[in-house]
């Protein structure tokens, strides 16, 4: 069966996932089974009657009380054993256990951020230790998503004005992609995210302290990866081209003309002001749809984004 497992389904990266695992293969199986056993059969009747004797009598009917009683118990039995099964894990995923560490998701066009208890937050990427069952708490601010990470068999919907929650342990260290399962409008397919699985000493580190990289990058290239990973490239281009939001480029230290008919310089302070509170000053010609990063990046990051812009020029 592992092999089996291996060849046609993803690593499994949560002890749910093995369970999840035997169901399917086990369904699978059976279907390919009686797929093959109705083919068989009709092939051979096929071939056994392929041609009729002329004149040949129609013979009687009668019924088989034995044979319509294995036909209907046998079906039955099987699905309310996989009903059963199934309920049963159904109802396992459902409740969290009471130690579990809990997270706050929100989902928005077109990024994820997530909470923990302690106020940390970040964007896009998620920090939990290996072998502790984690809760996700999750809600939307606009439309429907889905919270669907393959190698942990984990897919739940995320709705606007309702909390959704799923919970899993995870087995092993390393990272797991985060998708967006339900269209959610035009950058549906670059809401991505990653769920980095570290061991406890790692984990409790990057809560205090961040990751080392970014602590030691220079700011140009932090800035950078800030702008891929935390979702700004999907409303803001570098190139000129425009997006949902304005293009990045040639816009430090120049001239921005507001919607309110007003003018401003884009220094540091205007693009700080933009990230934290982005409602404050909207650019001429677009929407108010820019959410804020107020608490979602650290003071270094911040001044990483300022000195992208700034080398954009």
């Amino acid at each position: 069966m592992n092999w089996l497992r291996s060849l046609l389904l993803p690593a499994q990266g949560s002890a749910y996932a093995s369970e999840y695992d035997t169901l399917f293969l086990f369904i699978t199986l059976l279907s390919a089974f009686f797929f093959l056993l109705i083919a068989a059969t009709a092939g051979w009747f096929v071939w056994r009657y392929r041609r009729a004797r002329e004149q040949a009598p129609t013979s009687m009917v009668t019924q088989s009380l034995a044979l319509e009683l294995t036909w209907t118990l046998i079906p039955l039995a099987i699905v309310m054993g996989i009903f059963f099964w199934s309920l049963n894990q159904y109802v396992g995923a459902s409740v969290a256990p009471g130690d579990a560490m809990e997270i706050q998701v929100t989902a928005k066009k077109w990024l994820w951020a997530f909470e923990y208890q302690n106020g940390t937050r970040t964007v896009n990427e998620v920090h939990i230790p290996v072998g502790k069952p984690v809760k996700f708490v999750m809600s939307s601010e606009d439309v429907i998503h889905s919270f669907f990470v393959p190698s942990m068999r984990l897919k739940q919907d995320v709705l606007p004005n309702r909390y959704t929650e799923l919970w899993f342990t995870p087995t092993t260290t390393g990272m797991h992609t985060l998708l967006c399962a339900e269209y959610c409008g035009r950058s549906h397919s670059d809401m991505l995210g990653k769920i980095w699985v570290d061991d406890d000493a790692t984990f409790q580190k990057w809560l205090e302290e961040g990751d080392e990289s970014t602590r030691t990058m220079p700011l140009k290239e932090l800035g950078k990866m800030l702008y891929e990973s935390r979702g700004c490239s999907t409303c803001h281009s570098i190139d000129g081209t425009r997006g949902d939001g304005p293009s990045l480029r040639n816009v430090f230290a120049h001239d921005i003309k507001l919607a309110d008919g007003k003018t401003v310089i884009a220094d540091a302070n205007y693009i700080r002001e933009s990230i934290l509170e982005p409602q404050a000053k909207i650019v001429l010609g677009y929407e108010p749809i820019m959410p804020t990063f107020q608490g979602l990046l650290r003071e270094r990051e911040i001044l990483a984004l300022i000195e992208f812009i700034r080398s954009l020029n």
